[in-house]
Order: C-alpha cells, then structure tokens, then sequence
C-alpha cells in the first residue's frame, strides 16, 4: 500500500457512528413500534452498518436541470431584499423545518459553529434594490456550493405580496462539519499527523496545522502550518499564509522549509469584471537525512507568480441579459530565481531547477453555462456541471537560463450537456516555441472525455466514463520527454523511465453508487481499464509500445463531513517498468474531484505530463 497516501481520517470511531446516527435519521419520521431494548439496540447497530442514507432521488427525481430555468420567470424584477438562512451539517436543505435531534449530532454540534450571516453575505454578487438577472443569481447559487465548508446551497425566490415588480430572495446554505484530520503511520519510526478546522469559528478561515516525527531524521520532529481566508472584505479574495519545515524535495523527503503567500480571485461569474492572484514562495534544502553531499540537491529559491485579468466589453453585454458569450484577457509574470542551485545540474536544462521567466499575455472567448446533476462523484449531493465554450489564444516571452525564446499557443475546449443527462468535452491544445525561425518544443494535444447518463436500478445507481487523449512532441529541447505516469497516460503507473515523444491514451471506468452504506459513509464500487501507446523519441508510432492497467476498488464519503472522497484501488499491470510491482493496492484518503467550472485561468504554456492546468471534466 502507498505509504503517502495511506491516510486514516482523525475522527474516532464513536463520532463516525454518531454521524451515521444522524444520517439514518434524515428519513421520513414513522410511528414506531413497541420494541424491547435489546431490540432497539439490535436495531441501532444494524442501522449504523447497512441501513441507506436518505437518498435525494427519492424525494425528487434525478437532477438534470440548467441552473438557470428556477430564476427565468423573476427576470427583470427588483430584489426588494436578499434574506439567508445558515443550516447547520445536521439540518435537511430540503426541508430547513425539520432537524435532527440526537446524541450523535449534540456531540458533533458542540465541536461546530455554524457559518455566520455575514460570511454569505460576502460571498454574494446579488444585491437589495438591484433588478433580478436570473443568470448571475445561478451563478451566485454554484459559487457558494463550490465553497470548502458549505455542502449545498439554494436560492429561492419569492413574490412580494401585493406587488407585481418586486421580489424576494432567499439564500440558504447548508454547513459540512468543518473538522478535519488525518493519521500516517509508517511503523514506530515515522508518524505525522494532520489536523484542521475548514471554518474556524464559523467565520470562513481555515487553519491547518501538520506534525512530523521521523526517528532518521535531524531533528526529528518538524512541522507545517497554513492559515487561509475566504472572500477577504467582500473581495472574493482568498488569502492564503502557510510556513513548513517538512516539504518535500524530489526525492520525496521532508528536506525542503517553504514560506507561502497566496491570494486568489477568480472569475466569479462571466458577469464579473476582474480575476487574478498573487503567489509568493521561498524554498530552501536542508540535509535532514544524512544523505551524501554528492546525492543531495542543495539549494535556495524564491519564486513570484501573478496574474490578472479583465473582461471586456462587459457594460453592452449587462444590457443583454441573454447574452453569455465574453471575451478575457489577462497578463501573467513568473519569476523563479536560485539564489544556489543543486551543483547536480550544473548548466543543463531542468525544469525544476532552472532560472526561469515569462511574461504571457492571453485573449479567452467563452460562453459559460450549468447544468444541476448529481451523482458524478457527489454521492447525490448537488454537482454543477459546465457546459458552452472557451477558446483561448495564447503569446508571450519565456526565459530558461539564457535560452530566451517566443511562446505562441492556442487552448479550444467545448463542453456539451444533453437533456438525458450526458456530459461530454472535446479538446484542442498546441503550442510552440520560435527559435531562429525554427519550431521548438512543439506540441499538440487532443482528445475528449464522456460521463454517460445515471443508469437507475433497484439497490444501486451507475455511471460510465471514457476519457481518450492522443498528445505529439516535436523538436524537443527544453520540454520534459512524455511520459505515462500521470493521468494523461496511466495514471497509476508510478514510474517515470518510460518516456517518448507520442502517446495515446484512452481510458473507461464504470461506477456504482450502493444503496445502503457503512459506518455513515456511502459507498461507491467500481471497476476499470486503461491503455497507453508510447512512442520512443525519434521512433515510428507502429512500433510504439502498449502499456495497460486493469483494476477495481471503492470509493467512500460521508457527505455531511468536509472530508474528501477515500478510494481503495486495486490495479495490475502486465506490462511494467523495472522496480515496480504488476500488482499494486493503494489508499487515497484526500480524493477531491473536480470540473473545469472556471473556463479562465491564468495564462499557461501547454502542459504535457500534468492535466491540472488543462483539465478534463
């Protein structure tokens, strides 16, 4: 099992039970029957272990619904005034009058504040006197669902009686319990522990503090620890504020000590004007372990990262309510500067630690709208699922030590959506580097991915996913070769020597949401494959070599805690690299799935080995 990823959540088993009693209550109140005591507590542990969670399919068929069609009929009304209502993890949003009373959710109450009034007030772009656009009403309505400490959101909107133009709004949130932790043992030599409150005193601030001992390292305890605060003033900004003695270095040691800034704004809605952030860091290596002078990469660096960007032609647009097609354009600096660098290195090309610097500016063309689902991932929670357009034209200047190079690229996605609840994107990406005339470090990457719709049957609910990517490098100089290790390739393939200059890739997974649960958590099997064709560099694409993965598992999650997803995989592979296992298991505590619902980013090179920056659905 991955000793990295092998993490215990920091809640005992009591609380987790509680929880589970919570959530088993969630169901309709029915007259109960005279049962002795032995039969109530029989009833209790049977419950606690196999009895489903209320199930949002059966108090409303499956979401599958543009966000927008609630919000239609009010448009052009005046907001006579926006009134909130914060729902503690126990409350039912569907039914904010009832609640659930229990031992459990005292004990869970106690250790939680519920999320102020005015921290939702802050992150509202609707406001009181201001007439109804039901298109940024939605998108205020997904924003504060996208949230760390919230679960779910609605907005309601009310007539005024005895009026004909004028309207209230009601905007009611429901809290996650915000208490969060992990546990890494690897044996009596090494041990860290994680512990954080996603919504410290109900105020929108997170705190996160990381304890480190390992008996082989000087010294032997270090630390880590990070302060983050959402929509700063009313800004939208988030700012974050971290210090560590225990980052890794590329080995996967705890060499490094790092401090952070961050500050972050995205684009809130296409109705808003600005977006952009601010990223700050220092990093300096120490030789904690005693590793030899000639293997150890000794060095200092400081890094600035920002970016902003504007929306143009915005005020003609606000006229047109109808209309979302936007036009972004944005600018973005980076700057990583080695105060001392590894003498490993030397004067050759290395991404990591190399002098760097660019100035990148970007036009984007985008349409944005949602679609209402829900189990994707979410576990029948309410997910927002991006559908329209971006394209993006990207041009700038990139330094690598002295090698100062042009950068052109284009990034063209479409999203689409259908009635029957179908999610597809189909992508483009190229870029290229100019040198002397001559094409460097040219690159195209295609593809496409596919959720098909919820199939429905008696005790269980199922999906199915294909993601497919063909990716071409030509003229390498700088870039990293291609490689399979990511999930662009096969993503649990943990060895980085298989490398080449074209891949293929596709891959398909069918899940499964179980109807009933244990310990509170729902359950979710599935089962999958994967394929990646690599070519060697210089090599002809009918002797590529083919590298596949088959496997199973399950992923879990209590939706009323701010917990990610855990997964438990099972993967063989019968093709493998040296020093790797065919055969892996591996556990992720932290699996936290995401859509690309913001189509602006920062400006970007075109990544080939990463798909954060260009991510799938």
């Amino acid at each position: 099992m991955d000793k990295k990823s092998t993490h215990t959540i920091l809640v005992v088993c009591f609380v987790l039970l509680t929880v589970q009693s919570v959530q088993a209550q969630e169901t309709k109140n029915l007259p109960r029957k005279k049962s002795t005591f032995f039969n109530r507590i029989f009833n209790r542990v049977k419950s606690s272990v196999t009895v489903s969670p209320p199930d949002t399919t059966q108090k409303a068929p499956v979401t599958n619904a543009k966000s927008v069609v609630p919000f239609i009929e009010y448009q052009g009304k005046v907001i006579r005034s926006v009134i909130t209502q914060e729902l503690g993890f126990e409350r039912l949003i569907s039914d904010t009058t009832n609640f659930i009373n229990h031992y459990g959710s005292r004990i869970l109450n106690a250790l939680h504040t519920n999320t102020y009034d005015w921290v939702i007030r802050h992150n509202l772009f609707i406001k009181k006197g201001s007439k109804l656009n039901p298109y940024l009403l939605s998108d205020n309505e997904r924003y504060l669902r996208s949230l760390e400490f919230i679960q779910d959101a609605r907005v309601v909107v009310k007539p005024v009686k005895g009026t004909t133009d004028s309207v209230d709004v009601f905007v009611i949130t429901k809290d996650l319990f915000s208490i969060t932790g992990s546990l890494n043992f690897s044996g009596v030599d090494r041990q860290r522990v994680t512990a954080g409150e996603s919504n410290l005193a109900g105020a929108g601030q997170k705190v996160q503090i990381t304890a480190l001992h390992d008996v082989n390292r000087s010294p032997k305890f270090g630390y880590d620890f990070m302060y983050s605060k959402n929509s700063i003033l009313h800004s939208f900004i988030t700012g974050t504020l971290g210090y560590s003695r225990i980052n890794n270095d590329r080995t996967g040691r705890d060499n490094v000590s790092s401090f952070y800034l961050q500050l972050s704004r995205p684009l809130v809605s296409p109705y808003s004007h600005f977006a952009g952030g601010l990223d700050l860091r220092f990093n300096q290596s120490y030789n904690l372990y005693n590793i030899p002078d000639s293997l150890f990469y000794n060095y200092k660096n400081a890094s600035i990262d920002i970016w902003t960007g504007y929306s143009i032609g915005l005020k003609r647009l606000l006229k047109n309510n109808n209309s979302r097609n936007r036009t972004f354009i944005a600018a973005r600096y980076i700057k990583n500067e080695f105060g001392q660098k590894p003498f490993q290195i030397g004067e050759s090309f290395n991404n990591l630690f190399n002098n760097q610097r660019a100035f990148l500016g970007e036009i984007t063309f985008f349409k944005q709208e949602f679609y209402k689902t829900n189990y994707i991932y979410g576990f029948g929670t309410t997910e927002d699922v991006p559908y329209g357009y971006n394209i993006a034209l990207t041009a700038g200047w990139y330094k690598q030590l002295e090698l100062s190079r042009p950068y052109f690229g284009i990034n063209a996605n479409k999203y689409i959506a259908t009635e029957k609840g179908k999610f597809m994107q189909i992508f483009i990406r190229s870029g290229f580097f100019l040198n002397r005339g001559m094409f460097e470090d040219a690159s195209i990457l295609a593809g496409g991915s596919l959720y098909s719709r919820l199939y429905l049957f008696s005790h269980f609910k199922m999906r199915q996913y294909l993601k497919y990517s063909y990716t071409r490098l030509y003229n390498r100089v700088v870039y990293d070769p291609l490689r399979i290790d990511n999930s662009l390739g096969l993503k649990y393939f943990n060895a980085d020597s298989v490398r080449g200059s074209q891949r293929m890739s596709l891959y398909a997974e069918t899940f499964f949401f179980a109807k009933y649960k244990l310990l509170g958590f729902q359950l979710a099997p599935f089962v999958f494959g994967d394929a990646s064709l690599l070519t060697g560099q210089n090599g002809h694409f009918l002797k590529s070599d083919l590298y596949t993965g088959v496997g199973a598992g399950i992923r879990a999650r209590n939706v009323n805690l701010i917990f990610s997803t855990a997964e438990l995989r099972a993967i063989y592979f019968p093709r493998k690299a040296q020093d790797m296992q065919a055969f892996q298991i591996s556990f992720y505590g932290d699996i936290r799935f995401r859509y690309n619902t913001n189509y602006i980013r920062p400006p970007d090179i075109i990544q080939l080995n990463n798909e954060d920056s260009n991510s799938f659905y």
